[in-house]
């Protein structure tokens, strides 16, 4: 597998950014949002959301009504990676799948 490209690491960790920001209303970021805070273009922020979306590392939230545009446009944030948020990492998890086994 390719290692991540600049725009998919800085739209990554744009998105997390945000999310925590946000953290109280719940509000997502954003396409728009998202590319100016990673400081990438449009374009490249449009593919890269859509592959981010692909491989289930961002997700749809809601939509929201902005001035800029008359449809409502959808809001993103990070898929919650439950080993990651609680800080175990995924040889800790195997460890004490492991030890449970021998039980």
């Amino acid at each position: 597998m390719r290692p991540a490209g600049e725009a998919y690491l800085a739209m990554l960790q744009a998105a997390h950014a945000i999310r925590q920001e946000r953290a109280e209303s719940g509000q997502g970021a954003t396409l728009r949002e998202l590319a100016h805070r990673a400081c990438v273009g449009y374009k490249v922020a449009r593919q890269t959301v859509a592959n981010l979306k692909r491989r289930k590392q961002l997700e749809t939230v809601g939509q929201r009504r902005v001035e800029y545009r008359n449809r409502p446009v959808d809001e993103y944030a990070p898929v919650i990676d439950s080993a990651r948020e609680f800080g175990t990492t995924a040889h800790v998890v195997l460890h004490q799948i492991v030890a449970g086994w021998s039980r």
